[in-house]
């Protein structure tokens, strides 16, 4: 079991989440969509988190090869307007199910990364931030694409509260 906490105040962002192997597939975004918002489910289930080892969300660079604007189709963010990009964003993100972290997160709606006809669309960087102001989150659930949100990996840290009590029973002190 892991707990995400903010790595500027230490404000828990999370409780308890299992580690994944590895980011689920989306087979079709699509599918199974919430009739009233339009949002995808979750890519990652409630109580687990993944990590995912590519780029991913701001900033974009331009895409070797042309792309449809159509429907996302996968787990890539959709950029209209702006040519056909793909994402040079941060790796190792933390990709967890939204209802485990927005209960204590702030909306950071400043500009365009609240932008999106359903929810936001995650495109323009970080959206949600900790209660001390560090923007250390950014949600996708825009009926574009799937509906993940990203925690910051150099603005979160991981700890295992069972790991550190037993290393206290064992006589050792967690850095």
């Amino acid at each position: 079991m892991t707990v995400f906490s903010c790595a500027r105040c230490g404000t828990a962002l999370t409780g308890d989440l299992v580690a994944l192997p590895a980011v689920p597939d989306v087979d079709d975004p699509d599918e199974g969509r919430d009739k009233k918002t339009q949002r995808a489910r979750s890519t990652v289930p409630r109580g687990h988190y993944a990590i995912d080892p590519d780029p991913w969300g701001a900033p974009f660079r331009a895409a070797a090869a042309p792309r449809q604007h159509t429907r996302s189709r996968g787990r890539g963010l959709l950029r209209t307007g702006t040519g056909s990009t793909i994402s040079a964003g941060q790796r190792d993100s933390l990709v967890v199910h939204p209802d485990d972290v927005l209960p204590r997160l702030d909306p950071f709606t400043c500009g365009d990364n609240w932008t999106g006809c359903c929810g936001p669309t995650g495109a323009h960087g970080p959206n949600l931030g900790c209660a001390c102001g560090s923007r250390l989150a950014t949600w996708a659930a825009d009926c574009m694409g799937p509906n993940e949100l990203h925690l910051d990996p150099v603005r979160v840290y991981a700890w295992q509260p069972g790991a550190a009590a037993q290393d206290r029973l064992d006589g050792r002190e967690r850095p």
